[in-house]
């Protein structure tokens, strides 16, 4: 197949065929969807082309059945800057530019996509869109049906004051450069490694129901890595930086020059740091690493696609399920346990005005009082649990990466809210007789409905008698999702919450990759298993 005919038609992922055949009640008869009258285009935001790009689009799915459709131009600007030591190991700047088309006919959706910008490119995609929608009502068990949206009309961008993606390539090649130069003055480091990922994603979504949103979202994420070398060891040492929906004034805020001499001597301090004995251990866990718990083990298993069983790609299904047992019942943790799925916190990865269907963003707890409350949706899944819930509109959950890739319900920004109290890190260490403090995320495993898991960190500190004593090294701890957040005893206040996430997070057939934050503050969990990572038999 050419290349011009690969890119031209993305026909319906894995994904796609899910919503399609996704159980939701009964749908009224079909009917070609209104779009909007001609006139109103004149008034609409962002680029005259684009406007009637996708307007044509709309019309074309309707005139084929379609009894909704979207169209969604994307333009996506990536730089990925990579060093090591004195070196540039690594430069990337690629852009990628196109439209994506979804239909519903007769119940069941139709994806196509094209990189070619012309009216009639446009128009094929949505007929292909619509004719593979037709295709899947043949695997279809219930039709969708879509919860209610405001229309809206409207314009967002990311606050950044400066765009990282328009500095010069050479600042930021020297700022990585001189951070490692500062981290190798540690005595024993050998190695060093920075980087940073850059995103700058800008897209405009039509609907047939009326709604017009244009959006820019400019994301950045700075990483650091030193590794020390003593005979017969070797450490290394991640700085847990976290990525932001922030400019380059939040790269430089970092100062990773002047603090990358600091991050590299805990390599170094890990060469001599004692190896932890086994055994049940009152848990510390510091924001920097139980964020990534949360993301495993509350934020994926919320995800209602996963739960319902039509999502098993990348992380499985969810020991949430079936909703009916679960929502009000599950006792997710303690009482003082609330766990907030949100998509307007301010720098967050996953913040937005609208997701890809046009819904407002919105916060909601996913825990309330240690309770299971609610799952993330979408609008083709709000009324699979609207009964359960009382809430009938959709989460605001779509999400794609790409203008080639289908929307479907992607994670939101989800945090563990801090507790009344003004506790920080070191209260709950002082309050601690025998434990053990985990720093900054390590290595993670978590089995494929988010139940059993094993997580490591980069730092580890043992507690005694309320104060740190030194320095462990081969630790993990191991548990089960509701049996860990059940133990936590203690938990920080507002002071000490941090936000954390990642970058990139998988999900999908063909696979699909989103930027995601989690807030948190520290915790303690009582009678936590550790293991020793680095024993041999």
């Amino acid at each position: 197949m050419s290349p011009s005919r690969r890119d031209f038609l993305k026909t319906a992922s894995a994904a796609a065929v899910a919503a399609a055949c996704a159980p939701g009640g009964t749908l009224p008869e079909t009917a070609p969807a209104p779009v909007m009258p001609e006139p109103s285009r004149a008034n609409l935001p962002g680029d005259a082309g684009i406007r009637d790009l996708v307007m044509e689009a709309l019309n074309a799915a309707r005139d084929a059945g379609a009894s909704y459709a979207d169209a969604r131009v994307g333009r996506y600007r990536r730089q990925f800057v990579a060093t090591r030591e004195r070196q540039v190991t690594g430069v990337n700047d690629s852009e990628s530019y196109g439209i994506g088309v979804r239909a519903l006919v007769n119940g069941s959706w139709g994806f196509a996509a094209t990189s070619q910008m012309t009216r009639e490119a446009a128009q094929l995609a949505a007929r292909e869109a619509a004719r593979i929608a037709r295709a899947g009502r043949s695997a279809q068990k219930r039709p969708v049906e879509l919860a209610p949206v405001q229309p809206v009309v409207g314009t967002w961008r990311t606050p950044v004051q400066t765009d990282p993606v328009d500095v010069p390539i050479e600042d930021k090649v020297s700022l990585l450069l001189a951070a490692n130069e500062a981290a190798l003055r540690a005595k024993g480091v050998r190695f060093v490694n920075s980087g940073m990922a850059l995103l700058r994603e800008e897209k405009t979504l039509a609907t047939t129901d009326g709604t017009y949103t244009v959006q820019t979202f400019v994301r950045v994420g700075p990483q650091f890595t030193a590794t020390a070398v003593a005979p017969g060891d070797f450490q290394s040492y991640t700085h847990e930086i976290a990525p932001r929906g922030s400019g380059w004034e939040y790269i430089t805020g970092l100062n990773m020059p002047g603090n990358a001499e600091e991050w590299a001597s805990y390599a170094v301090q890990k060469l001599s740091a004692k190896s932890v004995e086994v055994g049940r251990y009152a848990l510390i866990l510091d924001p920097t690493n139980l964020w990534l718990t949360i993301h495993e083990s509350i934020g994926h298993p919320t995800e209602l696609d996963r739960a319902m069983g039509y999502e098993a790609n990348f992380a499985g299904t969810s020991f949430i399920a079936p909703p009916d047992a679960m929502i009000g019942k599950l006792k997710y943790g303690p009482e003082f346990m609330n766990v907030q799925a949100d998509r307007t916190q301010a720098e967050s990865l996953s913040r937005t005005a609208w997701d890809d269907e046009g819904v407002p963003a919105e916060q909601w707890l996913l825990i309330e009082r240690g309770l299971f409350k609610d799952y993330q949706t979408t609008r083709d899944q709000a009324a699979w649990i609207a009964n359960l819930t009382g809430v009938r509109r959709s989460h605001g959950c779509s999400f794609a990466d790409s203008w080639s890739s289908v929307q479907f319900q992607r994670m939101p920004n989800v945090s563990l809210l801090p507790g009344e109290r003004d506790i920080t890190i070191d209260d709950i260490i002082a309050a601690t007789d025998r434990g053990i403090v985990i720093r900054n995320r390590g290595s993670w495993s978590i089995d494929q409905q988010r139940y059993n898991f094993q997580f490591s960190g980069q730092l580890a500190y043992e507690v005694r008698g309320g104060k740190i004593v030194g320095m462990l090294k081969d630790v993990a701890y191991q548990s089960r999702t509701p049996e860990f957040w059940n133990s936590m005893d203690m938990i920080g206040g507002q002071r000490s919450y941090w936000l954390g996430g990642s970058f990139g997070d998988g999900k999908g057939e063909p696979g699909q990759s989103n930027s995601v934050s989690h807030g948190c503050p520290p915790a303690r969990f009582q009678n936590v298993n550790i293991v020793n990572t680095g024993r041999t038999a």
